[in-house]
């Protein structure tokens, strides 16, 4: 997806929302999902005002994954973006010894972009829609039967090594969701294999593509 040059009528989405469907995107060679927690080094001045506006006004960013470019924009470049994102807030940040801010942001809603656009300030801004039960506000959580057995051991087994720990992850082991979505955030595999997971809508489907994954992991092991 390109993004497109910004009207008149879009200079004051500079960094942020003007509408919660209205919100500035953070391209990165990341996949966030909801409940993802990720550190970040911020120095480009335009993301130092976009951390800015979300810290004075309590609200978050879309994470989206890079297609093509860098996440440090140079002269002449640009960036390319799936379509397909997390909506994620600021829950942490500090003065790193580098002097450089860092902030923690957690992963809170998939959303899908129908317009992008670059505000003047060099921050893409785009209109989105929010997908349904992909969200850490889900409020229907799909209960576990004893075939996930192996997957939620699985899932055990990577939240207990010292890097994983350190992020105080929230994971309802009984949840069809959050094992989803742990799962796709912390099996080791190619970051457009994660893009593939959380584009998926249906859960079932996001556990079956898993099932065939660590399947075929253990094949080639």
């Amino acid at each position: 997806m390109l993004p497109r040059t910004g009207s008149a009528s879009d200079k004051n989405l500079i960094i942020g929302m003007t509408e919660h469907n209205e919100i500035a995107l953070f391209p990165l060679r990341v996949v966030m999902f909801p409940g993802s927690k990720v550190d970040l080094q911020i120095f480009e001045r335009r993301y130092l005002d976009l951390v800015s506006h979300c810290m004075r006004n309590d609200v978050g960013f879309g994470v989206c994954l890079l297609r093509e470019g860098e996440e440090v924009v140079r002269e002449a470049a640009r960036q390319t973006i799936h379509r397909t994102g997390t909506y994620s807030k600021i829950i942490d940040w500090n003065q790193l010894d580098n002097g450089l801010l860092g902030i923690t942001i957690e992963g809170q809603t998939k959303f899908r972009i129908q317009d992008c656009w670059q505000a003047d300030s060099g921050v893409l801004v785009a209109r989105v829609e929010y997908t349904n039960g992909d969200s850490t506000s889900n409020d229907e959580p799909i209960p576990l039967d004893d075939d996930y057995g192996a997957l939620v051991d699985l899932l055990h087994s990577l939240e207990s090594h010292p890097l994983i720990e350190q992020r105080n992850l929230r994971i309802n082991y009984d949840n069809l969701w959050d094992l989803g979505w742990r799962l796709s955030e912390l099996i080791p595999m190619e970051v457009e294999q994660k893009q593939e997971l959380l584009e998926l809508d249906d859960p079932w489907d996001r556990i079956r593509s898993i099932e065939k994954l660590v399947a075929d992991m253990a094949n080639e092991a």
